[in-house]
């Protein structure tokens, strides 16, 4: 069972209404490109199974596209001779009709129209095209379909930057192949515009831009955010979280707290009238990171959990004036 037509055209690179003109023109190309003896020998291998499946490719389509001029050529001469008997049929006698359908089924039948001969320059030998030819066109495809790894890089942000959106550029090295089919390195910048509310593990994928390998479609370059510790914030979704450690006596006795948002906006709160108890938490609506893909202005919350420390150590006249203090306390 042979190739479907549509291999040939994609291991050709071409559309499938080309004309044979550029058909020839695009396998000459490609047979200069990978010509066995322009390969050093780590590559010669790969090199000859794809030799192989652009000349049959070649081929099959020149032999497809003869075919439909014969099939057109004979139903042409075909409908011509056709409508000449009937015509002829109709204005002779009925004698002569017979006479002349005798005459025809007795002569012989007229010998077989072959396709014109296809002229091909030979550029490599046809016993390395002949009857490996199937086996080295599926050895080729599967070198069409694969794609050489990607190449994978981390773009380290601020939290900052992963709130306001920001502009990166990254530069990393890049095999490539050669024309004469060896690798060198290629050095590569590339921009990725940061988009605010870009999470950690966020992927930035450039198709195409990986390292190169003989045979093989070029790798991606793919770029994996990574987030920077804050030193005073920790991002939890699209909230950010922030501690705070409060002393004993004054999460009972008032306290005064500031701090400054990611945008820089100073946030003060003062505790008078409230016991400030472990795990207590206070939120900030609509001040935390923004929601990537979500609606315009979508902010998560910033959420301060207070941390009461207790003292480690206590004397015993410390204790007694406590628990004189807190008896009533219930």
């Amino acid at each position: 069972m042979g190739n479907p037509p549509e291999l040939y055209y994609k291991v050709l690179n071409i559309a499938r209404d080309t004309p044979p003109q550029e058909i020839r023109a695009a396998y000459r190309c490609l047979v200069r490109q990978w010509h066995p003896d322009k390969h050093p020998p780590e590559s010669k291998p790969e090199a000859e199974a794809m030799f192989k499946a652009i000349t049959q490719a070649y081929e099959a389509l020149l032999d497809q596209q003869e075919n439909r001029a014969v099939l057109r050529a004979c139903s042409l001469d075909t409908g011509r001779r056709s409508c000449a008997s009937a015509d002829k049929g109709a204005r002779a006698p009925e004698s002569e009709k017979a006479a002349a359908g005798a005459r025809t089924s007795a002569a012989p039948p007229p010998p077989p129209r072959t396709p014109p001969a296809r002229e091909s320059q030979k550029v490599y030998s046809s016993t390395d095209v002949g009857g490996g030819g199937r086996r080295a066109f599926a050895e080729f495809s599967s070198y069409v379909v694969r794609k050489a790894p990607p190449l994978e890089r981390k773009v380290e942000c601020t939290l900052e930057e992963l709130c306001a959106g920001c502009r990166k550029e990254v530069r990393y090295t890049r095999d490539v192949v050669t024309k004469n089919g060896l690798i060198a390195k290629k050095e590569v910048t590339q921009i990725i515009r940061v988009k605010p509310g870009w999470k950690k593990g966020t992927k930035v994928t450039f198709e195409g831009m990986g390292n190169e390998r003989p045979g093989c479609l070029p790798g991606d370059a793919v770029f994996t955010v990574s987030a920077r510790k804050h030193k005073a914030f920790k991002r939890q979704g699209d909230d950010l979280v922030l501690k705070a450690e409060v002393p004993l006596v004054s999460a009972l006795t008032g306290w005064s707290f500031s701090f400054r948002l990611l945008g820089g906006e100073k946030v003060s709160w003062t505790f008078r009238d409230e016991v400030i108890c472990p795990g207590y938490e206070k939120v900030v609506r609509g001040e935390g990171m923004p929601v990537a893909g979500g609606k315009r202005g979508a902010r998560g919350d910033v959420r301060v959990k207070f941390d009461v420390v207790f003292p480690k150590n206590l004397t015993d006249e410390q204790r007694r004036g406590l628990v004189e203090i807190l008896r009533g306390c219930a």
